[in-house]
């Protein structure tokens, strides 16, 4: 059988390509700019049919109805990194958080210590050879879907399609979705004089031929544009957002210099808007990998002049940085700044 015919024989609806959930299941979503929206709307209306399925997932920008009191007997979210829209079901009980580095999040797969019934992933259409790529979001999905016991793809006309460890063939996906919606977005972060001040206090810390590492926040994207100045930046991060594209369009970010993989960015995945998503869409210059590969502190480590640049919510009089929680309230979860921060101290 041709990949096309796999294709077509496995197109369903939404509603029916989440019919596989059963109670008692753990259900993996795709996170991020990637979450898979039709077919978390379809999951709660089965809601009624099944009872205490596990949701995991890491930050996410669409809804999350499941976590609503209502829900509480159907569905209960397991946090691997506490978004916004989960943040208040987690701090009150009705869902659930793992701390865990973000390198380290796939070997939960890989060992079986969390063995995931089905993968609800977001790719684009299938090229020539029946390849999908995951586009925006590559993280830790990839893997999830590999081990996945079955794979349920929202394949999106508009998700972009993106190179590097970034593809999954039709013959691995058991039930397929064809739609065609914008993706979720990440608004951006408003700015201030204060946040313009600290990232150009930071900025003055990276020197011509350093490779970047970004972290999520406003004060992360306020360091950006007071890099215009400076020559040959590579960058090697867990993610990206749209402040990259005038760095890149000015030649400012072109891996002249980087002692690992050269011209290339490596990341894997990216929190933005369709001006970011337009931007990366079959662009040779960005190579996405799952994040035990972009998050490996001693792969970090060598990089030569690497920087991690990253928020943090509290620091004590003693030094110790706090960037998960606020007081005994979780906020968003350790992802992948230790990760990166050890690396860079081993560059």
């Amino acid at each position: 059988m041709s990949w096309i015919d796999q294709y077509r024989s496995r197109l369903v609806t939404a509603s029916e390509a989440v019919g596989c959930v059963e109670s008692g299941m753990r259900v993996y979503i795709h996170p991020g700019c990637a979450e898979p929206e039709a077919l978390v709307e379809a999951l709660m209306v089965r809601a009624p049919y099944v009872k205490n399925v596990e949701l995991i997932h890491l930050l996410t920008y669409g809804t999350s109805p499941y976590c609503a009191p209502d829900m509480a007997e159907h569905f209960r979210h397991n946090a691997l990194f506490v978004g916004g829209n989960v943040r208040e079901a987690v701090n009150d009980g009705r869902a659930d958080y793992t701390p865990i580095f973000l390198g380290e999040v796939e070997a939960l797969f890989e060992s079986g210590e969390m063995p995931i019934d089905v993968a609800f992933i977001q790719v684009s259409p299938p090229d020539s050879h029946g390849y999908c790529s995951f586009g925006v979001g590559v993280e830790c999905t990839l893997t999830a879907a590999k081990y996945a016991h079955h794979v349920v793809a929202q394949v999106n006309a508009q998700m972009p399609r993106t190179y590097g460890d970034s593809f999954i063939h039709v013959s691995e996906i058991d039930a397929i979705v064809e739609l065609s919606q914008p993706l979720c977005e990440m608004k951006k972060h408003p700015t201030s004089e204060v946040f313009q001040q600290i990232g150009a206090r930071v900025a003055s810390l990276i020197e011509d031929g350093a490779v970047l590492q970004c972290g999520i926040g406003a004060i992360p994207d306020a360091v950006l544009p007071a890099l215009m100045d400076r020559r040959d930046l590579g960058v090697h991060t867990e993610l990206i957002s749209d402040n990259v594209i005038p760095l890149i369009d000015a030649g400012v970010i072109n891996g002249q210099r980087k002692n690992m993989k050269p011209r290339k960015i490596i990341l894997g995945f990216v929190l933005g808007t369709r001006t970011l998503f337009d931007y990366i869409d079959e662009n040779p210059i960005f190579e996405f990998h799952p994040a035990a590969y972009t998050n490996d502190p001693f792969r970090i480590a060598a990089n030569d002049r690497m920087v991690a640049i990253n928020s943090a919510i509290e620091v004590d009089l003693t030094g110790q940085v706090c960037a998960e929680s606020i007081g005994s309230q979780f906020y968003s979860g350790f992802g992948g700044q230790l990760d990166v921060i050890r690396g860079a101290a081993r560059s």
